[in-house]
C-alpha cells in the first residue's frame, strides 16, 4: 500500500507562488499515475493536474493551464505542484492522489486509489 502526505500549503497573496509537495511511503511511486485535486467549501472535489507514471505525460484543468506545473521525482518518491500567479479562486484544500490501475494522467476522482489528507491553500486578494 501507499501512504501520501501533502505539505507546502499556506496563506498567500494574489499573484504569489506556492509549491506543494506530496511524499509517498510504502511502495515506490514509479509505477503509479499521480494527480492533484482540490475542494473548496460547498463544492465537489475537482481535478487540477495529473502526471503519468514515467513523468513524461501531464494533464491540466483549463483553469490552471499556464500557471501550475506538476512534476515528479521518482527517486525521492515525491510529486510536486508548482503554483504561480495564484488567484483567490484557487483557495481550496489540495489533495494528492495515486492510482495503480491507470498509467496515464487520468482526471476523475474515481480512477484514484490512494489519497493524502490534504493541505489548505488560501489566496487573499
Amino acid at each position: 500500500q501507499v501512504q501520501l502526505v501533502e505539505s507546502g500549503g499556506g496563506l498567500v497573496q494574489a499573484g504569489d507562488s506556492l509549491r506543494l509537495s506530496c511524499a509517498a511511503s510504502g511502495r515506490t511511486t514509479s509505477s503509479y499515475s499521480m494527480g492533484w485535486f482540490r475542494q473548496a467549501p460547498g463544492k465537489e472535489r475537482g481535478f487540477v493536474a495529473a502526471i503519468s507514471s514515467g513523468g513524461r505525460n501531464t494533464n491540466y484543468a483549463n483553469s490552471v493551464k499556464g500557471r501550475f506545473t506538476i512534476s515528479r521525482d521518482n527517486a525521492k518518491n515525491t510529486v510536486y505542484l508548482q503554483m504561480n500567479s495564484l488567484k483567490p479562486e484557487d483557495t481550496a484544500v489540495y489533495y494528492c492522489a495515486a492510482t495503480w490501475r491507470y498509467m496515464l494522467p487520468t482526471t476523475t476522482t474515481g480512477t484514484y486509489d490512494f489519497w493524502g489528507q490534504g493541505t489548505q491553500v488560501t489566496v487573499s486578494s
